[in-house]
């Protein structure tokens, strides 16, 4: 209950400090000072709460059920729904509220939905707020599926976020969820099959390693991702 407030408040922070500057910067400059930002709350989260490993608290039920032949907990089952509800009402807010057409807006272009009236430093700050929010909710889910927290733990779940939603298309997001979705799936059969052909030697510990290899290849077959629109840009 804490954690979402405080990230709320966190994010509407950054976003006046490190990012609202930046505004009229180079499109580089912000993922820089994404980049620094990252590196700067993860140490000042590591002289908080040390570099040991925390136990996290059973929040969710911890019974398992055979799908399939697969095993299934009921904490994946409750991330799951809990990702699709919040994924519905993201789609939802943004498609049919006043706030997600001038968040909209405003992504096509600043300078006209500021001429239309929009507020457009207020739209990028609810902006942060709310995914500051989700990334508090996504945060706890992680950490009641592992049932530990550590200070580095989101680091790499950020570069596995940022390769889904380009994998998807970047400002789509039903493409974010299925570029998720797949990634999963990618990580899961490659580790399979990757330690069936080495005979174990590479295995679920190299999972990884895959996410970075379909953000590559995404990046230099299909920038625009599987369900984004390609943009040409005009001199």
């Amino acid at each position: 209950a804490v954690a979402i407030p405080v990230c709320m408040a966190l994010g509407m922070l950054i976003e006046r400090v490190a990012y609202r500057p930046l505004r009229n910067a180079p499109r580089l400059a912000p993922l820089i000072t994404a980049i620094g930002v990252s590196i700067i709350l993860q140490n000042i989260a590591m002289l908080i709460w040390g570099k040991q490993y925390i136990p996290f608290p059973a929040i969710l039920p911890q019974g398992r059920h055979d799908i399939l032949g697969a095993t299934i907990s009921d904490t994946q089952i409750a991330i799951l729904l809990l990702a699709l509800l919040i994924m519905l009402a993201l789609i939802l807010m943004v498609q049919k509220s006043r706030l997600g057409r001038a968040m909209r807006a405003t992504a096509q272009s600043r300078q006209v939905a500021s001429l239309m009236g929009i507020d457009v430093n207020r739209v990028i700050a609810s902006t942060f707020i709310i995914g500051s929010a989700l990334a508090a909710i996504a945060g706890v889910m992680v950490s009641a599926y592992y049932g530990l927290a550590h200070y580095y733990m989101g680091f790499l779940l950020g570069l596995k976020a940022f390769s889904a939603a380009v994998l998807g298309g970047i400002g789509n997001l039903g493409g974010a969820m299925l570029g998720g979705l797949l990634l999963g799936l990618i990580e899961s059969f490659g580790a399979g099959y990757i330690g069936d052909l080495t005979g174990g030697f590479l295995g679920s510990h190299y999972q990884d390693v895959f996410a970075f290899f379909v953000l590559i290849a995404v990046l230099v077959f299909r920038p625009q991702g599987l369900l984004g629109a390609r943009v040409v840009e005009r001199a």
